[in-house]
């Protein structure tokens, strides 16, 4: 695996790709910086090599040119993030940015205009890809999030480069965490897996069952589990038809002795309301009328002495509607016990939309060992998918 670490960029321009795909408010000013601020090391590490950085992204879902989506509106979050002065082209291929491009000096960083105000960039286009590469002398991905997307910034760009390619920090980062709980996870590994649905999760894990020794089913995938062995589960969440694909998983985690955990009891609402009526119910006996809104505290107590005795911990999805403060008390209690895990020297990957939003909720960001930054992409990983961005770079 290509790294950073393997050129020498003095006197090199580097054209990286980075996912600076962030929230703008209406008066187009950046509200979360996370990502931009996880490219800063790459950056950093090949402006003090002396090469100079030619960054390129895509904003948004442009339908040709369209100033809302410009990456001009960013600029100055990024200059104040990498503390550095950054030029910046209104174009991404053609005279305007070859030009500025070519004028680059060392020590310079080059931010191009938005890469799908071209249709080209996300049907995978050689010839826009060529031009594309032309810009500079080595090809650095550090998008994880667009990596499992074979776009002509991703992935066909990096054709051109055959022996001057590599992973940005971020995205072996990502590689590495991933590899550490699916290959090289120091044992017990246990998997958290969460949210509504079952079928959204289902070869995640089928492909993740041959690396764990614990698996931990809460949310609302619990109910579908629960159903199908004959419990009562009252108004809650269900999908009817993937029962028998739940009692499947069952068997096969049983073969190949993986530890299944799965509440035992349930907060349970008269109303999907923050200010409904809740009781503590068993998860298999939920009165009609009702449904389990999150983890109950039998629950908590179990998944807290299965956390503590792993050593590496996988975390995708949340245990209860978490957007509601009265039902967040469960992923809080989870995400507490993480944490402790952590501390005590467990290696935790934090990764998809719902888990990594309460991560950040509740500020455990900086109690787990990774959070990573792509959603399609790391449970594309999980999957057992070979993202084209990363094969690319591989090849």
């Amino acid at each position: 695996m290509k790294t950073l670490n393997d050129f020498n960029f003095k006197n090199k321009k580097a054209l990286i790709r980075v996912d600076f795909n962030v929230p703008l408010n209406e008066n187009f000013e950046v509200t979360d910086d996370t990502r931009i601020v996880s490219a800063k090391p790459t950056i950093i590490k090949i402006l003090e090599d002396g090469g100079s950085c030619i960054l390129m992204s895509h904003l948004g879902r442009p339908k040709g040119f369209q100033d809302q989506f410009s990456l001009r509106h960013i600029l100055k979050k990024v200059e104040d993030v990498l503390g550095v002065e950054v030029k910046f082209v209104a174009d991404c291929i053609g005279e305007k940015a070859e030009e500025a491009a070519a004028n680059l000096k060392p020590g310079e960083v080059l931010l191009l205009e938005n890469l799908r105000f071209y249709k080209e960039e996300e049907a995978g286009d050689e010839a826009f890809s060529q031009k594309l590469a032309t810009l500079g002398d080595i090809y650095v991905n550090d998008a994880f999030g667009t990596a499992h997307r074979a776009h002509a910034s991703t992935t066909i760009v990096a054709q051109f480069f055959p022996n001057s390619k590599c992973f940005g920090f971020l995205l072996a980062q990502e590689i590495e965490s991933i590899n550490k709980v699916l290959k090289d996870g120091e044992k017990p590994v246990l998997a958290v897996l969460g949210g509504a649905k079952v079928s959204s999760k289902i070869t995640i894990i089928e492909n993740i069952l041959d690396a764990v020794d614990h698996l931990i089913i809460g949310g609302g995938m619990s109910f579908t589990f629960i159903k199908a062995q004959g419990g009562k589960i009252g108004n809650s969440i269900c999908e009817d038809d993937k029962q028998e694909l739940a009692l499947e998983i069952l068997r096969k985690a049983k073969a190949k002795n993986v530890q299944v955990h799965i509440p035992v009891d349930v907060i349970a609402a008269d109303a999907f309301s923050n200010d409904a009526n809740t009781q503590v119910v068993a998860i298999n006996n939920i009165p009609d009328g009702w449904e389990g809104v999150d983890a109950g505290p039998k629950s908590l107590k179990m998944f807290h002495d299965v956390v503590m005795q792993c050593k590496t911990i996988l975390w995708n999805g949340p245990l209860g509607v978490f957007e509601m403060e009265s039902f967040a008390k469960g992923t809080i209690a989870l995400g507490n016990s993480i944490a402790e895990a952590t501390k005590n020297g467990a290696f935790s990957l934090v990764g998809g939309g719902d888990s990594v939003a309460a991560v950040k909720q509740f500020g455990f960001e900086d109690k787990v060992s990774y959070v990573s930054t792509g959603g399609g992409a790391m449970l594309e990983s999980l999957e057992g998918i070979v993202l084209p961005g990363i094969a690319a770079i591989m090849e």
